[in-house]
């Protein structure tokens, strides 16, 4: 199975999901923006529209998409509006895109309750959003930490 978060650089975002056990592949590249084939270049102008997201496969069978949820809103500040950190810009921003009427179920019954359990103090502006076309990154970025030796 098939899910695709934002949050920020997305180097930093692979390498958290890439640590879960049941996570059988991770890719890194763009999504929810208007342009087709995006490069990092122009995805990085803040124009096209797109956000660095990790497209995660798993195994339901070793993890549930809950707690893949669960990894995602303790892998960065989802009260921050278009930035994490250092980084900021649309295509740094928090944001959901969900592959069936399933996961965004899921995803709108968890955003409600990490809001209300007053964890981050602020409003939540996690988008939620139906997974449009996926865009992989070029592959100089793909597991870039492991390549880098940060991790």
């Amino acid at each position: 199975m098939k899910a695709t978060f934002g949050a920020g650089c997305f180097w930093c975002v692979e390498h958290e999901f890439r640590k879960v056990k049941g996570v059988t592949a991770t890719s890194v590249g763009y999504m929810g923006g208007s342009l087709r084939n995006p490069t990092y270049e122009e995805v990085c102008t803040d124009a096209t529209g797109h956000a660095e997201v990790v497209q995660v496969e798993f195994d339901p069978s070793l993890i549930s998409y809950e707690k893949l949820l669960d990894v995602f809103w303790h892998c960065h500040d989802p009260t921050s509006l278009n930035r994490q950190g250092p980084d900021i810009g649309k295509q740094y921003r928090s944001v959901i895109f969900c592959h069936d009427k399933g996961q965004e179920e899921e995803a709108k019954r968890s955003r409600e309750t990490m809001q209300e359990s007053g964890n981050f103090g602020k409003k939540i502006v996690t988008e939620i959003l139906p997974a449009p076309d996926f865009y992989r990154a070029e592959d100089y970025h793909q597991q870039y930490y492991a390549k880098c030796g940060i991790i």
